[in-house]
């Protein structure tokens, strides 16, 4: 018996010493949030942001619309620099995308910045997020 009680003594101060650990962990997770600021930061945590939390996912481009005259959709040329592969020489590429513009606000000659977004028709992989600069 006597072999056992210095074991068991030694299981309980190991079972209080965790125990003291976990009450200590709580208490700084109940200090870093508030109980009365719980519900909030559950609901801004749940709830969408204005495009969706894909977003960071999603590519942005910035170019100059070209085209108008589709209903809902604007044509916009995009264009990238590269550095040619064998000759280091800057190149620009233009790439025309066809963006859809809901409210028909982008016109040619306008600045706009669009975003990528799920196929919306044969063509359509874009949507216009701002209008950066218009025409003069």
């Amino acid at each position: 018996m006597a072999d056992e009680t210095p074991e068991n003594e030694e299981a309980v101060a190991a079972a209080q010493d965790a125990e003291k650990a976990l009450e200590a962990i709580e208490a700084e997770a109940a200090i870093e949030l508030p109980a009365d600021d719980a519900p909030a930061a559950a609901s801004a945590a749940s709830a969408p942001e204005e495009d969706g939390p894909r977003d960071n996912r999603r590519k942005v481009r910035e170019g100059i619309v070209v085209s108008d005259a589709m209903s809902a959709t604007v044509v916009v040329a995009v264009v990238e620099r590269v550095r040619h592969p064998k000759y280091g020489k800057t190149v620009q590429r233009t790439k025309k995308l066809y963006v859809h513009d809901a409210e028909d606000s982008a016109k040619v000659g306008d600045r706009v910045r669009v975003q990528e977004t799920r196929p919306l028709s044969k063509l359509k992989r874009w949507r216009l997020t701002e209008v950066v600069e218009r025409a003069r």
